[in-house]
C-alpha cells in the first residue's frame, strides 16, 4: 500500500511544475491515448523517450516515479502472463517442449507491459507537478462548458480533486489499521483467501468510519470558512498560457505526428 503515490504532490519549480495545469491536463489525457494507438515498438519506444524526457525535467526524483509502479506490479505480472501463454500466433521459442511460448507471444508481453508502465509514470507525473488547488481550477475550467446545461462545475471538480488528494491519506490509514490489527495480533496474511477475505473486515469497517469522519470535518471546516464555490469565488493565482506551454503543445504535436507515421511504415517491424 505505501507504494502507491497517485495523489500526491512534489514540490518544485522545474518546466512541468510551472505549466500551465489546464494544458498539462489536456496533454496527459492526448498522452493516455496516444498510448494505446501506438501498434508496435517504434511508436511506443517514441512515446517512452518522451515520456523520459518529462520525467528528466520534472526533478521528480526517479525513485518516486518508478515507485508508482508497485501498486500494480501484480496486475502487470498476470498481463504479462497471460499474453505470454495464451497469444499463439508466430514461431514456437521452444520447439519440441512442454512450454508453449511464441515470438509473437513474447512480444505482446513485452508491449503490454511497457505500454502499462507509460501510463501509471505519465499519469503521477502530473499529480507529482500539479498542486490540488491548481488541478480543481484547471478541471473547472476545462469543464465549464458543461454550465449550459445547468452542471455544477466547480462541485464536480472539487469532488474529483479532493477524491485524488485523499487517496494518499487512506492509504496511510489503511497502514496505521494495519499495524494496530497485527499488535493485536490479528492474522491478515495467513490461510487462504477467504480467510484472508475475512481478514479485511476488522480493516474495512475503522476505515468507512475514519473516511466519513474526515468527510464531515473537512465540510465543517469549508462551512466554518465561509467558503462557497461558482461565479462570484476569486482565485489568488491566475492560470496563463505562456510560451513554455506553446512549446509543449507544439512537442506534442510532433510526437503525434511521428505515432501515426510509426504505425503507418513500420508496421512490419516488430
Amino acid at each position: 500500500m505505501r507504494g502507491i503515490t497517485i495523489g500526491q504532490y512534489f514540490p518544485g519549480n522545474s518546466l512541468l511544475h510551472k505549466m500551465d495545469p489546464r494544458i498539462k491536463i489536456v496533454l496527459t489525457l492526448a498522452f493516455v491515448f496516444l498510448i494505446f494507438f501506438c501498434k508496435n515498438f517504434w511508436a511506443l519506444g517514441l512515446m517512452a523517450g518522451f515520456l523520459l524526457v518529462g520525467m528528466l525535467i520534472s526533478g521528480v526524483p526517479f525513485k518516486m516515479l518508478i515507485k508508482s509502479l508497485r501498486a500494480i506490479l501484480v496486475i502487470v505480472c498476470i498481463t504479462a502472463v497471460l499474453n505470454l501463454f495464451y497469444v499463439t500466433d508466430g514461431n514456437m521459442l521452444f520447439p519440441g517442449t512442454v512450454i508453449k511460448i511464441t515470438d509473437k507471444g513474447l512480444y505482446t508481453a513485452i508491449f503490454m507491459t511497457v505500454r502499462i508502465a507509460c501510463l501509471i509514470i505519465g499519469s503521477s507525473l502530473m499529480t507529482f507537478t500539479t498542486t490540488p488547488t491548481m488541478l480543481t481550477d484547471a478541471i473547472e475550467r476545462l469543464l465549464s462548458p458543461l454550465k449550459i446545461f445547468k452542471i455544477q462545475v466547480h462541485t464536480l471538480a472539487m469532488m474529483m480533486t479532493l477524491a485524488l488528494r485523499f487517496i494518499p491519506t487512506l492509504i496511510e490509514e489503511i497502514d496505521k489499521i494495519m499495524n494496530a490489527q497485527k499488535a493485536r495480533g490479528a492474522d491478515l496474511e495467513g490461510g487462504n483467501l477467504i480467510d484472508r477475505a475475512k481478514a479485511l473486515v476488522p480493516i474495512l469497517v475503522p476505515l468507512f468510519v475514519s473516511s466519513f469522519r474526515r468527510a464531515y470535518e473537512l465540510a465543517f471546516a469549508m462551512e466554518c470558512r465561509c467558503y462557497t464555490g461558482g461565479n462570484n469565488r476569486t482565485r489568488m493565482k491566475q492560470m496563463k498560457i505562456t510560451y513554455l506551454d506553446v512549446l509543449f503543445i507544439i512537442a506534442m504535436s510532433g510526437i503525434i505526428a511521428g505515432v501515426i507515421l510509426f504505425n503507418l511504415f513500420f508496421v512490419h517491424l516488430i
